[in-house]
């Protein structure tokens, strides 16, 4: 099981990167085009080596229709002269506007209304410009993309990272740990040739990737203006854990090279003990207005980030994001102690595709401080904040860390961790289709139990509860034959039996299940163990789908009390708890109570789990149910 076959499918300074945008939609509106020439033909080729997604309109009516239908995009729009008078003016506006491009015959004419609105970049008279110009707009998007993970931020939560950033962390922790082959390397340039099978341009590109990959850096390609740069970053910011296991070995190369760089640059004393790097970008409104809430707090990175030394030349792609009216310009101010900091930094001259680069990367998921955020020039699009690198760790959050650190390195091997860790996201179909490949490759009966015990999981997340049951029992089969009869791993897969017949509402059976779990829990466990405490409320929902609410009461209590006893006051399991007995006095019709319960369930977990997570969706349903009873 070392291998996981057929399962993955102008750069110069901090402020530009990237020719290629896989987020933009392009839209060439004119009533001339006739795709049957090769006129047109050649201009949606060469824009579309620009963006891949190109789209054609002939008419303002079909295309604002098209705009509307895409309020998730973001859109360049190719204009013509005459068609592009008519329409700017109903859609500049739109959010989902990015930038606007006239492409005419008479330049001189154009330009006089061209001037009024900002979203318009340039008018040219040739595409070859147009493709110019874009490719310098899409390079500054690229820099201004930012991601915090404080997501749902409160004055509570102001020295936490939301817990994504421990997912992500983590996800990066068993990725550096895989032992990537040169089938996974296909798999993705496979993945890349079909998403950019129209764009001759980066299919060469793809092609000399593929041919030379370890002839060059893992920097060297990052910094390469080709479609690595914006891949990476996309998949990174959006956590499309699909793309990021696809290119797993690529980010795991990046990361492990910052780390050789770090410390070969650190022996050679490059850098002083205490030196400020800089970063210039544009931030949308309600972005920053979010960073601001956050002063004094923490903030990570999610992607690979680069940074300058020099101040003045970040602050001119500051200034230069203010020309777009849905952005403010953010000068970063990052302080950085390298005697003090365990966090890998390194430069990138020499290595990087342009050699006189003098940027700083750092790896994904760093965190910094923010210490202020202050206005520059009185101007109030134009701000700096100040931030400091740190390797403190907040406390709470770190547990919660450590517990999933813990649960997965009971796994076999990388892969398996890596299926757990998806579990744990609520990306259950990412991670069957993980397991299903393991077992594909697996001949060891141990290995098997596992898989068909995970497979058995994820089965019963997608609600196929017969498959569900199973594959818990193929699993449970397997483990009573290979280990002592008190083991928590058999406890464990009696509590999964028990689930699915609850679910099944079998409960004469479900209770059947779980208590023989609780049996072998108490014999192998301590008193206070947290697994006995979801026992418990394993029994305790048992009873409350069978309306005997007194005894469900009892059963949840118990949980919640081991709980606040061993858990961190915000871990998830503990809102899981507070959860439950909600539900029960919802049933009791003592609604204050029930909601003072959910109230509670979603604070923590709104501190504990990534913000799509679908208990805390389903908590925070309940609240608003609730409150509407009272």
């Amino acid at each position: 099981m070392d291998k996981m076959k057929s399962l993955l499918l102008t750069r110069k300074s901090s402020g530009t990167k990237g020719a290629v945008a896989q987020e933009f939609l392009l839209i060439w509106l004119d009533s001339n085009i006739d795709t049957r020439t090769k006129y047109s033909q050649n201009v949606v080729t060469q824009l579309g080596n620009v963006i891949n997604n190109v789209k054609i309109s002939t008419d303002n009516g079909h295309c604002l229709q098209l705009i509307q239908s895409m309020t998730d995009d973001k859109i360049c729009m190719v204009v013509s002269g005459t068609l592009g008078q008519q329409i700017v003016p109903r859609v500049h506006n739109m959010s989902q506007v990015y930038a606007i491009f006239v492409f005419c015959a008479n330049k001189t004419r154009h330009e006089q209304w061209a001037k009024d609105w900002s979203k318009i970049k340039a008018v040219c008279t040739d595409v070859d410009s147009i493709c110019h110009v874009l490719r310098k707009v899409l390079q500054e998007s690229e820099q201004n993309i930012f991601i915090t993970t404080n997501e749902n931020l409160t004055h509570k939560t102001i020295n936490k990272l939301d817990s994504s950033y421990m997912y992500t962390q983590i996800l990066k922790e068993i990725l550096l740990t895989i032992k990537f082959s040169e089938e996974h390397m296909k798999e993705f340039i496979y993945c890349c040739r079909e998403q950019f099978r129209k764009n001759n341009h980066e299919l060469d590109n793809i092609e000399r990737f593929e041919r030379e990959y370890h002839k060059k850096s893992p920097l060297w390609w990052y910094t390469c203006e080709c479609f690595l740069y914006p891949m990476v970053n996309r998949a990174l910011r959006l956590m499309d854990v699909d793309m990021i296991i696809k290119m797993g070995f690529f980010i795991a190369d990046l990361d492990r090279q910052i780390q050789q760089l770090y410390s070969t640059q650190l022996n050679k004393n490059q850098f002083n003990k205490h030196f400020m790097v800089y970063r210039g970008q544009g931030m949308s409104k309600e972005d920053f207005e979010h960073l601001k809430k956050n002063e004094g707090g923490l903030m990570s990175f999610n992607n690979f980030l680069f940074t300058s030394m020099n101040y003045n030349d970040c602050l001119k792609f500051a200034k230069r994001a203010m020309n777009t009216p849905d952005l403010v310009g953010i000068q970063f101010a990052m302080s950085i102690n390298a005697s003090r900091s365990s966090v890998p930094f390194a430069s990138v001259k020499d290595v990087s595709y342009y050699n006189d680069s003098d940027d700083i990367i750092f790896p994904m998921n760093t965190v910094f401080r923010i210490h202020t955020i202050k206005s520059i020039e009185k101007n109030n699009r134009l701000f700096q904040v100040d931030m400091e690198l740190t390797s403190d760790t907040d406390k709470d959050l770190s547990i919660v860390g450590d517990r999933i650190r813990e649960e997965i390195s009971l796994d076999q091997n990388e892969w398996c961790k890596l299926g757990h860790l998806l579990c744990k996201m609520g990306k259950s179909d990412k991670a069957r289709k993980i397991y299903e490949t393991l077992l594909e490759q697996t001949n060891d009966d141990t290995e098997k139990g596992y898989i068909y015990e995970q497979i058995g999981l994820v089965k019963y997340n997608q609600g196929e509860y017969d498959e569900a049951l199973k594959f818990y029992k193929k699993s449970l089969e397997i483990q009573q034959k290979n280990l002592p009869p008190n083991h928590p791993n058999l406890a464990l897969c009696y509590k999964r039996i028990g689930l699915v017949y609850n679910n099944m509402r079998k409960f004469p059976k479900a209770l059947l299940s779980y208590n023989t779990a609780l049996e072998i829990q108490q014999k192998s466990l301590p008193a206070n163990h947290p697994d006995l405490a979801s026992s418990y409320s394993d029994i305790g929902k048992v009873y409350n789908d069978m309306e005997e609410y007194s005894k469900a009461l009892s059963y949840y209590e118990k949980a919640a009390e081991i709980q606040q006893k061993t858990l961190p006051p915000d871990h998830p399991d503990l809102a899981s708890s507070y959860g439950n007995i909600g539900s029960v006095y919802e049933n009791l019709k003592k609604f204050s109570k029930a909601c003072s319960f959910y109230e509670r369930a979603v604070d923590i977990g709104q501190q504990s789990l990534p913000s799509d997570h679908p208990n805390l969706h389903q908590w925070r349903k309940n609240l608003e149910h609730i409150k509407k009873k009272l």
